[in-house]
């Protein structure tokens, strides 16, 4: 088939030099600290201290977090909370980031004589975190064991918790199948280190199965984190804590009359969980067990680990939960957009513009009154 692209135009583009051409390569991936805005803070409990990571406007309502097992808040929250999305969410925010004892970055091993908490009582621990920073309520959000301690955390303090996004939350205690196989990882961590079965179990329990076929740059990220980041007897501690926990004991109650008798949660919920997540069906008995007017489950497709492989869907989920709590007036999707080419022009350091959104934050009190709370 002859060209019918005419002589002069071929000749011409014969001459075309690709001079404005440049390979551009993505930045590596690290979960170690790279937010110089975050401030963290030592809380002293009655438990031994804790790392709490602070960022954003502590006059904001605050919206507290828990990690999961093997990590800690820059390796489970980092890079979600600084997710476009999520950035110009937390305008309107500030978030606490809880450590558990022992698990933040580059923390010495734990004493031989210290006794670890029990899940009640890392829960309890979050009492001295609202006091030491004079917080009245907070909006949990946890994952996995994060997610069981806030929950326990909101069912004995209901007042103080004025709603939860819950990741791949348990709320049953610990079967066979689960107890064997985590006392035999305390037991690694102990006497050899992160061995290859711990590391193996660590990758199923945060990203399912068939991990490498998704997003092997990830998967090696995260191993090489579990490998060299992690202090193993301080991971040993809390393995054996979070697989000693209690049933949560609650209990779906459909009749009207006895709802308020705190047989569940009473704080609205979002229960979400990944399709590809080994939790799904702990978190479908959750869903049972909790009431329907005020919960929400959430299965996110192509993904096991949500916060890293949907960063995109959780963030949209949590924005229209908290503008359904009333935290948040709604945004345009021109706003968005705009807000994202800022974001984006402030990340390649091409605009030094400062700009400053008006405050979007409305909570409503729970007594009914003439007049809204702006924040």
């Amino acid at each position: 088939m002859r060209s019918t692209m005419p002589s002069c135009m071929r000749d011409s583009m014969d001459d075309i030099e690709l001079k404005n051409i440049q390979l551009q390569f993505p930045a590596l991936r690290y979960l170690s600290r790279d937010d110089s805005s975050v401030r963290e803070e030592r809380v002293e409990t009655d438990k031994g201290s804790l790392l709490v990571a602070v960022q954003g406007n502590q006059a904001k309502p605050a919206i507290l977090t828990y990690h999961d097992l093997g990590l800690n808040y820059i390796s489970s929250f980092q890079a979600f909370f600084n997710y476009i999305d999520m950035r110009v969410l937390l305008e309107n925010f500030c978030v606490y980031h809880v450590n558990a004892p022992g698990q933040e970055e580059n923390a010495p091993a734990l004493q031989e004589d210290y006794v670890y908490p029990s899940m009640e009582e890392l829960a309890e621990q979050l009492l001295f975190v609202l006091g030491h920073f004079t917080l009245r309520s907070v909006i949990g959000f946890g994952v996995g064991a994060g997610a069981n301690i806030l929950a326990r955390f909101a069912l004995a303090h209901p007042e103080k918790v004025n709603a939860l996004c819950l990741i791949n939350c348990v709320s049953t205690q610990a079967g066979w199948i689960e107890w064997g196989y985590q006392k035999l990882n305390v037991r690694h961590l102990r006497s050899q280190g992160m061995t290859q079965s711990v590391l193996d179990y660590l990758m199923w329990h945060h990203f399912g199965r068939g991990t490498e076929e998704r997003n092997h740059d990830l998967v090696q990220v995260y191993k090489n984190y579990f490998e060299h980041r992690v202090n193993p007897i301080n991971l040993a501690l809390f393995i054996d804590s979070y697989v000693r926990r209690t049933d949560l004991n609650i209990t779906r109650e459909l009749d009207p009359t006895r709802k308020k008798e705190g047989l569940t949660l009473s704080v609205p919920v979002m229960n979400i969980t990944g399709a590809l997540s080994p939790h799904v069906d702990d978190t479908v008995t959750l869903n049972g067990r909790l009431d329907p007017t005020n919960s929400t489950w959430m299965k996110i497709s192509d993904c096991g680990m949500v916060l890293e492989e949907q960063p995109g869907k959780v963030s949209e989920a949590f924005r229209l939960f908290l503008q359904g709590e009333g935290y948040v007036a709604p945004l345009s999707p021109l706003k968005m957009a705009d807000y994202r080419l800022a974001s984006l022009e402030g990340l390649n350091h091409v605009c030094s513009k400062k700009i400053d959104w008006p405050t979007a934050t409305i909570h409503i009190t729970e007594n009914p009154i003439s007049e809204a709370v702006v924040c």
